[in-house]
């Protein structure tokens, strides 16, 4: 999304079932991320609605594979963006 942001998508290959981390996620926002410049403490937050849907056309756009899985199951592909706790 940004230089602080991650955007994720729990797309399980458009399986009909959340993957596992999602739900976890969805449960406890409070996540650890490990990049090349380190460890950092994020929040999750499920996008939804207009935001959902503006992220869903950026990822499609660079990554067409998603839209591909949106085809193959029945559920709405969550979108998670991981931001900086504060």
């Amino acid at each position: 999304q940004d230089d602080r942001s991650i955007a994720v998508v729990a797309s399980r290959a458009g399986d009909d079932r959340h993957p596992a981390w999602f739900l976890n996620l969805r449960d406890d926002p409070a996540v650890s991320v490990s990049t090349r410049s380190g460890t950092r403490p994020m929040t999750a937050r499920i996008l939804a609605g207009d935001e959902r849907s503006e992220m869903w056309e950026r990822i499609t756009r660079a990554h067409d594979n998603y839209a591909d899985y949106q085809k193959k199951t029945d559920r709405e592909i969550p979108v998670v963006v991981l931001e900086p706790t504060s």
